[in-house]
């Protein structure tokens, strides 16, 4: 049983998809971070860098698009083994869609192959060829390829979409003439448009979702907002009206995400450990190239042998692993450290497990081979920004380190200050102001105190700051 449930207000958009009864995927919009992916734009070329065989074009957004050179679309391109140089120059305006957002220090990934998504087809208006999804089964991949011979244009592209198993000619011929007349209406924009603007703008989260994410697989889609429901409705009756009776409307004083228990789910999402069922756990870790995760049997002890523990216990961990990428949405570069398994049957059977568990994931990963050491290297499409870059920002007490200065630390720091605070005053007395928490190390006639006595000749007053202070400044009290 599955479920799409849709939650609005005017802070935020929240979709969250429910898997026998489990929360799956979580997906985040606000009004100032909304994802840019699937977005077209008139943009200009403002350098080219023939060393990196890619340009940077201005879409008007605070850092330039990265439009490398296998994302150009040109006569000059079709051929193949030419350089940048040769088919971009600096102030050329071409059209552009993002094909992932910012992240970091990095500004949007774009491509010149434009693709415009509906409810079964992706139209490409720059190609010729027609593609059917590799999800769906070989006999209905034939299908819907004979299919798209009798709607496909002579002179454009189009790609079948799984959502459109089972789907009739008519429902594949309505889809792409709305989607032909979208990209008319964009081109004609854009010619009347100076460069940088925005030509194309994607659905708004909850209309993706509908248009993505729901098939026969689900048996409703709740929203709760009901301009929201009203078009929602309104959008499948136009596209899939066998799919508009399974929204509804959700009633009652209980909030939607509270109903179905998913607010404390979302603080879990933030956790760096993660419990598994039979007392091990996962220890999620981000750094600037990769995401680690560390799979530990914890109190589970297990009943037999070491290698039945550790057989159970990384079985386990397969099924949450995968649950964590999509609830989470983390892309890029992943390794997954099992715990060690002798046995290499044992390690093929995990490995097994993994790739099984991935094909719940519509997301694009690719899995490499577990190595003697219990390490999977792995990587998932990484297009929009997940729950943690959406929801948290960087301690401003341990600068994203992750770890802050011990007491014991802080203490050497400030005695140090002090030493050099006493020297460098004319006055008997310095008063000055610390952490409450190493107030009672710098008692009068302490140990610390009775050292910078001896050291400068003069004595500290110290009293508990007052407001927010970090452990290891000292501040100066005025008389």
């Amino acid at each position: 049983m599955k479920r799409l449930l849709i939650s609005r207000d005017h802070l935020e958009t929240r979709v969250a998809i429910l898997e026998e009864g489990r929360l799956a995927e979580m997906y985040l919009e606000r009004p100032d971070r909304q994802s840019l992916v699937g977005n077209v734009y008139k943009g200009r070329v403002e350098n080219v860098l023939p060393g990196m065989d890619a340009a940077f074009v201005d879409i008007g957004l605070e850092r330039n698009g990265f439009l490398s050179v296998g994302e150009v679309v040109s006569q000059e391109a079709k051929g193949g083994g030419r350089r940048i140089g040769d088919l971009l120059k600096s102030g050329k305006e071409l059209l552009v869609q993002v094909t992932r957002d910012p992240m970091g220090g990095k500004g949007p990934r774009l491509t010149m192959d434009v693709g415009i998504p509906g409810r079964y087809v992706v139209y490409i208006p720059s190609g010729k060829g027609a593609g059917v999804s590799r999800r769906l089964p070989d006999a209905e991949r034939e299908r819907l390829r004979a299919l798209v011979k009798d709607v496909k244009p002579e002179d454009r592209g189009l790609i079948v979409r799984t959502a459109a198993e089972g789907a009739a000619l008519e429902a594949l011929e309505r889809d792409l003439r709305f989607l032909q007349r979208v990209w008319a209406a964009a081109e004609r924009r854009a010619a009347g448009m100076q460069a940088p603007s925005l030509v194309y703008a994607e659905a708004e989260l909850a209309l993706r979702s509908v248009r993505d994410l729901v098939s026969r697989d689900f048996d409703a889609v709740i929203v709760d907002d009901e301009k929201l429901y009203r078009r929602v409705v309104s959008y499948l009756r136009a596209v899939a009206p066998e799919y508009k009776d399974l929204v509804q409307r959700h009633e009652g004083d209980t909030p939607l995400f509270e109903r179905f228990g998913l607010e404390p789910e979302m603080e879990k999402a933030l956790a760096r450990r993660v419990g598994l069922p039979s007392g091990g756990y996962l220890v999620i870790d981000h750094t600037e190239a990769m995401t680690v995760i560390d799979v530990n049997t914890g109190r589970y002890v297990g009943k037999k042998q070491l290698e039945n523990t550790t057989l159970k216990t990384n079985l386990e961990a397969c099924k949450e692993i995968v649950r964590q990428l999509r609830v989470r949405d983390i892309g890029g570069i992943i390794v997954i450290d099992f715990i060690d398994m002798t046995a290499k049957t044992n390690r093929e059977v995990v490995l097994a497990a993994l790739e099984a568990e991935f094909t719940l994931d519509r997301t694009k990963t690719y899995v490499v081979e577990i190595s003697p050491l219990g390490l999977v290297e792995m990587t998932r499409q990484n297009t929009t920004q997940g729950l943690r870059e959406i929801v948290t920002a960087t301690c401003p007490t341990c600068r994203g380190l992750g770890r802050v200065i011990s007491d014991e630390s802080a203490l050497i720091v400030v005695e140090r200050r002090l030493a050099d605070l006493l020297r460098a005053s004319d006055l008997p007395v310095v008063r000055v102001a610390v952490h409450p928490r190493l107030l009672g190390r710098l008692a009068p006639g302490g140990e610390v105190m009775r050292r910078l006595v001896a050291q400068t000749g003069r004595r500290a007053e110290v009293q508990e700051a007052v407001g927010e202070i970090p452990l290891a400044h000292v501040a100066i009290v005025p008389d």
